[in-house]
């Protein structure tokens, strides 16, 4: 039953990632220095995905 799985840790930062990423996208419209907040921690977290890859 795939429904009950548990995320891994690598989709639950793929899951922040693209959420961060598409509010930055919405944000770049009215704030433009909040967008380049967001997608800073978008790309913090996509530096965390790939330490997550390179651990195994």
């Amino acid at each position: 039953m795939g429904f009950l799985k548990r995320k891994t840790k690598k989709e639950k930062l793929q899951a922040a990632y693209k959420k961060k990423m598409e509010e930055s996208f919405h944000m770049s419209k009215t704030n433009r220095t909040a967008s380049d907040a967001l997608v800073k921690e978008a790309e913090d977290i996509l530096d965390l995905i790939k330490k997550e890859e390179e651990a195994g």
